[in-house]
C-alpha cells in the first residue's frame, strides 16, 4: 500500500508561496505501530477538523480540485498556504495512516476507529473512504467506461431525479452541469451492473456525496462497495425487506430506552418509518447539512449501519420533552424543520451523545431473528388467508350458479305451467265447440232422415196412386229442395266435424309433449330442495363470519394484553409464547370447522 499511495502531506504544494510541508521519510527501522506523539494530536483534531469542516470555501476548492484531477487520490487546495501548525500535525498523523494502511488497520483498529469518529480531514477523505471500504483496487473500475456506452432501462427515471438531488449544491444545481452529468453516469453504471436494484431515488444522495470527494470512477466502485458490504443492497431492493428490520430493530430499541416516547408515538398512530427511513436510506444526507452529514458518514465508512441507530436514538433523547408535547403534525414539523438545524454548531454533541446511547449487538441480532420469524408467520398466514379467499370466491360462485339454476328451472316450471293452463283451455274450448257441432249434426241426421222418410212415403204413395189427379206436384218439388238442403247441410257438417276432430289430434299431441303431473312435482320438489340447500349454505356462511370475527376479537385482546412481553422474565415469555400457540391453533380449528360446514 505503501508504494502505491503516497502521502498528500509529502505531494502538498502551495500556490501562494514556496513553503513544501513534507513528512518524515520512513526508514525501515521506523515503527509500524503509532507513536505516542501521535496519539497526543488526537485531542486537537477534533477541534480542528470542526473548523474545517465549517469552511465552505475550502471544500469547495477541494471539490473543485478534484473534479479537474482524476490521476490523483488526494489533491491540494487553494487555501493550503494558511495551514496552521495544528493542521500539518493533522495531515501527517493521517499520511503515516494512510501510508501504513495494512499495518495500522490490522493493529491499531480501535485507534483508527477513534480517529474517524473524531473526523477525516476533508483532504484525505477520497483516499481514506476507498481504503475503509476496499475500494481502492477494484476490478470493475475498469469496466466503467464500457457500461456508459450500454443503454439502460433507468435512464429516465436518473434523469428525472438528478435535479433534486443537491438542488442548492453548487456542483449540482444547474441542469446539465458537470455534476448532474457524472451523477447520471455513476447511477446509470451501477443499474446496468444489479439489474435486479436497478434504481433507487434515495441512492442519489449517497453517490453525490462521493462525487464531491472524488472522481466518478472512484466514486462508482465505492459505490458498488457500500452496496455489496454495508447492507445497502438489500435497503434499496424493490421489496425493502432490510428497511423493514431496520425499521423492527429500531421501534424495539425506542420501546426499551424510551418507553413514554414510544408509547406516545402509538397514541398518536405516528410510526417508525414516518421520520427514520429517510436515515437509513440517506445515511441522514437529508436530514442535516453537508458538514453534519459528512462527519455522520465518516463513521459509516468505518462502523456501517450501526451510526445510524446510535445518531437515530440520540436524536429522540434530546428531543423527548419536545415530542411529548406535540401530535403526530407537529411532529412532522419538528422532525423536518427544527431537528436539521439543531446542530449547526458543530456535530460533537451529536456525536458524543450517539456514542453514550446502548448498542447491544447479540440483541440486534435477536431482533433480527425476531423479525425474520414473524414475516415467516405473516407470509404462512397470507398464504392461507388468501387460499380461504380463493375457496370463498369458489364458494360465492357456486352460489351464484346455483341461483341461476333454480332461477332458471322455477321460470321453466312457471312457463310450462302457464302453457299448460292456456292449453287446456284452449282443449276445453274446442270441445265444447266439438260438442256442438256434434248437436247440430245429429239435429240436421234427424232431419235429413225425416225427410227421406217422407220421400219414401211419398214416392210409395205416388207408386200406389199414380194415376191419382189430387196429387199436388208443387208438394213433391218443394219436399225435393228440402232434401238437397238437408243434404248440403249434412256435408257442411261432416267438413266442420272432420276440422273439429283433426284441431283435437294436434291438442292431444301437444299435450303429450308437455310433462305429466309427475314431472311436475317432481321439478316443483328440485325447486324447494335447491331454495333450502341455498338458505342453509347463507346461514352457515353467516354463522361463519360471526365465529371468524369473534376469534378475530378475542386476538386483538390477546395481543394487547400481551404487548408488553418483551420485559417479562423468560419463564413468562414461554408462557406467552404457549398461550400464542394456543390461540393459533384455535383459529386454525375453527377454520377448518367453518371449511367442513362449507364443503357440506
Amino acid at each position: 500500500m505503501a508504494s502505491q499511495v503516497a502521502s498528500p502531506s509529502a505531494s502538498l504544494h502551495t500556490t501562494s508561496s514556496s513553503t513544501t510541508l513534507s513528512t518524515p521519510t520512513q526508514s525501515p527501522s521506523s515503527p509500524s505501530k503509532l507513536s505516542p506523539d501521535d496519539l497526543e494530536l488526537l485531542a486537537k483534531l477534533e477541534e480542528q477538523n470542526r473548523l474545517i469542516e465549517t469552511d465552505s470555501k475550502s471544500l469547495r476548492s477541494v471539490n473543485g480540485s478534484r473534479r479537474n484531477s482524476g490521476s490523483s487520490l488526494v489533491s491540494s487546495s487553494s487555501a493550503s498556504s494558511n495551514l496552521s501548525h495544528l493542521e500539518e500535525d493533522s495531515w501527517i498523523l493521517w499520511g503515516r495512516i494512510v501510508n501504513e494502511w495494512d499495518d495500522v488497520r490490522k493493529k491499531k483498529e480501535k485507534q483508527v476507529k477513534e480517529l474517524v469518529r473524531k473526523g477525516i480531514p476533508h483532504h484525505f477523505r477520497a483516499i481514506v473512504w476507498q481504503l475503509l471500504c476496499n475500494a481502492q483496487s477494484m476490478t470493475i473500475k475498469d469496466q466503467y467506461s464500457e457500461l456508459l456506452k450500454m443503454t439502460s432501462p433507468c435512464e429516465k427515471l436518473i434523469r428525472r431525479d438528478i435535479a433534486r438531488t443537491y438542488p442548492e449544491h453548487n456542483f449540482f444545481k444547474e441542469k446539465d452541469s458537470l455534476g448532474q452529468e457524472v451523477l447520471f453516469n455513476v447511477m446509470k453504471a451501477y443499474s446496468l451492473v444489479d439489474r435486479e436494484v436497478g434504481y433507487c431515488q434515495g441512492s442519489a444522495f449517497i453517490v453525490g456525496l462521493l462525487l464531491m470527494q472524488m472522481p466518478e470512477e472512484e466514486a462508482f466502485c465505492v459505490f458498488v462497495k457500500l452496496m455489496q458490504d454495508y447492507r445497502l443492497r438489500e435497503l434499496f431492493k424493490p421489496s425493502m425487506a432490510e428497511l423493514g428490520l431496520c425499521m423492527y430493530q429500531f421501534e424495539c430499541m425506542i420501546q426499551e430506552y424510551l418507553p413514554e416516547l414510544f408509547v406516545h408515538f402509538q397514541s398518536q398512530s405516528f410510526h417508525t418509518s414516518m421520520y427514520a427511513s429517510s436515515w437509513f436510506l440517506t445515511i441522514f444526507l437529508t436530514t442535516f447539512p453537508l458538514p453534519i452529514a459528512t462527519r455522520i458518514f465518516d463513521i459509516f465508512m468505518s462502523e456501517g449501519l450501526e451510526i445510524v441507530f446510535r445518531v437515530g436514538l440520540a436524536l429522540l433523547q434530546m428531543n423527548q420533552a419536545e415530542l411529548m408535547q406535540l401530535d403526530m403534525e407537529g411532529m412532522l414539523q419538528h422532525f423536518q424543520k427544527v431537528i436539521p438545524h439543531q446542530f449547526d454548531g458543530g456535530p460533537e454533541k451529536l456525536i458524543q451523545s450517539a456514542y453514550q446511547v446502548k448498542y447491544n449487538s447479540k440483541k440486534m441480532k435477536k431482533l433480527e431473528k425476531e423479525y425474520t420469524t414473524i414475516k415467516t408467520k405473516e407470509m404462512e398466514e397470507q398464504g392461507e388467508i388468501k387460499r380461504l379467499r380463493t375457496e370463498n370466491r369458489l364458494l360465492k360462485q357456486r352460489i351464484e350458479t346455483l341461483e341461476k339454476e333454480s332461477a332458471s328451472l322455477a321460470d321453466r316450471l312457471i312457463q310450462g305451467q302457464v302453457t299448460r293452463a292456456q292449453e287446456a283451455e284452449e282443449n276445453y274450448l274446442i270441445k265444447r265447440e266439438l260438442a256442438t257441432i256434434k248437436q247440430q249434426t245429429d239435429a240436421a241426421r234427424a232431419k235429413l232422415e225425416q225427410a227421406e222418410s217422407t220421400i219414401r212415403e211419398l214416392r210409395h204413395h205416388r207408386h200406389w196412386h199414380k194415376c191419382s189427379s189430387t196429387y199436388n206436384e208443387d208438394f213433391v218439388l218443394q219436399l225435393e229442395k228440402e232434401l238437397v238442403q238437408a243434404r248440403l247441410s249434412e256435408a257442411e257438417s261432416q267438413c266442420a266435424l272432420k276440422e273439429m276432430q283433426d284441431k283435437v289430434l294436434d291438442i292431444e299431441k301437444k299435450n303429450n309433449s308437455f310433462p305429466d303431473e309427475n314431472n311436475i312435482a317432481r321439478l316443483q320438489e328440485e325447486l324447494i330442495a335447491v331454495k333450502l340447500r341455498e338458505a342453509e349454505a347463507i346461514m352457515g356462511l353467516k354463522e361463519l363470519r360471526q365465529q371468524v370475527r369473534t376469534l378475530e376479537e378475542h386476538w386483538q385482546r390477546h395481543l394487547a394484553r400481551t404487548s408488553g412481553r418483551w420485559k417479562d422474565p423468560p419463564k413468562k415469555n414461554a408462557v406467552n409464547e404457549l398461550q400464542d400457540e394456543l390461540m393459533s391453533i384455535r383459529l386454525r380449528e375453527a377454520e377448518t370447522q367453518a371449511e367442513i360446514r362449507e364443503m357440506k
